[in-house]
């Protein structure tokens, strides 16, 4: 395994620039700037999850990926947080959209491009079928609280939960991601290994040094607290821009869900390149169920604290087109093998949902 760099180029400077570029106030109506603005974005993204995955390699696997998603979601967080405490009634199904839109992308895209592009260079793959059990379960009733239950509870009048549903739904997703978590790092830790040489013995202290471990703890927080600063900003310029063609304003989830898995989508597809498809499958299975069992219930903290509506019921045909991706992927993963004809459907599976926002 090669040394882990002391210090680092890009995924230290570049955050610092970002933050120089947003205090200086160019920003503001300005498309030159919004434009550079939106490809520092995407690099101090991609920063963070270098600086998670410095972090992760002094700890070891699965904790590695436990890590990465998690950083991934507080950026998700704090960006619908940020937005709908700002923006009111207009953003009361922004949480539930790019949620949405990040769960498809995550079940579709990721895993879908990784079995494809593994089986290809494969030909068939293998991994433990007890952690895809054991995450699809986990995804599955957390989806079911979340975005299906809202849509046909009578509590309240349209896709909304009660005060008291709020609760109930906060308690069983963390409850739900806890008992995830447990499994992965745990009990059932082995489940979860690639057995072509992690090991829960394997010691990585010695790949990244105290100093290097520290640089990354720091930039990551730079990186995440300008993602969602920079993202905030981008925001308006973005829907203004799909609403001026006439797309509908559900691609705006789409897009900032696709800003932020960008980074671990590469990281996914390079492991399932390495034939290590079953870090892929942490890597995404994992990020799905923080993506939900996380963001859902701290929107639905912030919602109750902040006062601002939250929409989260799905409507009938997103629901179809999701219950499709997980049943896909359920089967395709169910029995520890997999080969490029899975990635196929569930990359046509993406394509019909994104198809299916723009064309309702």
């Amino acid at each position: 395994m090669k040394k882990i760099r002391k210090y680092y180029t890009w995924t230290t400077s570049i955050p610092l620039l970002a933050c120089v570029l947003y205090l200086s106030g160019y920003l503001n109506d300005n498309l030159v700037f919004q434009a550079i603005a939106g490809v520092l974005l995407i690099f101090c993204v991609m920063s963070a999850v270098h600086h998670s995955e410095i972090i992760a390699h002094r700890v070891g696997e699965p904790y590695g990926t436990i890590i990465l998603a998690v950083s991934i979601t507080i950026i998700e967080v704090a960006i619908i947080v940020s937005l709908m405490i700002s923006g009111g009634e207009e953003y009361a199904p922004f949480a539930r959209d790019t949620v949405y839109a990040a769960v498809m992308l995550i079940l579709n895209g990721i895993v879908g491009l990784s079995l494809f592009i593994g089986g290809n260079k494969f030909h068939t793959q293998t991994f433990s079928p007890h952690s895809v059990r054991i995450a699809l379960v986990a995804l599955i009733s957390i989806v079911a609280f979340t975005m299906i239950l809202p849509t046909f509870t009578k509590g309240q009048a349209g896709p909304f939960y009660t005060e008291a549903q709020l609760v109930f739904e906060f308690i069983a997703c963390l409850a739900i991601y806890i008992a995830f978590i447990s499994a992965q790092t745990g009990k059932h830790r082995e489940y979860f290994l690639t057995e072509t040489g992690d090991s829960p013995e394997e010691d990585h202290t010695d790949d990244v040094s105290r100093q290097s471990l520290w640089i990354s703890i720091v930039f990551l927080l730079i990186s995440l607290i300008i993602v969602v600063l920079l993202a905030k900003v981008l925001t308006i310029p973005i829907e203004d821009l799909i609403l001026y063609y006439g797309l509908p304003k559900s691609l705006v989830g789409i897009i900032i869900a696709a800003i932020i898995l960008l980074p671990e989508g590469i990281a996914a597809v390079n492991a399932a390149r390495s034939n290590k498809l079953q870090t892929s499958l942490n890597l995404a299975l994992g990020s799905a169920i923080a993506s939900i069992g996380l963001t859902i219930p701290a929107v639905s903290l912030a919602s109750y604290i902040y006062g601002f509506p939250l929409v989260l019921g799905l409507d009938i045909v997103p629901i179809i087109l999701l219950v499709i991706s997980i049943f896909t992927v359920l089967i395709s993963l169910i029995g520890g093998r997999s080969n490029s004809v899975y990635g196929v459907v569930l990359l046509v599976n993406l394509l019909a949902y994104i198809f299916l926002t723009i064309n309702p």
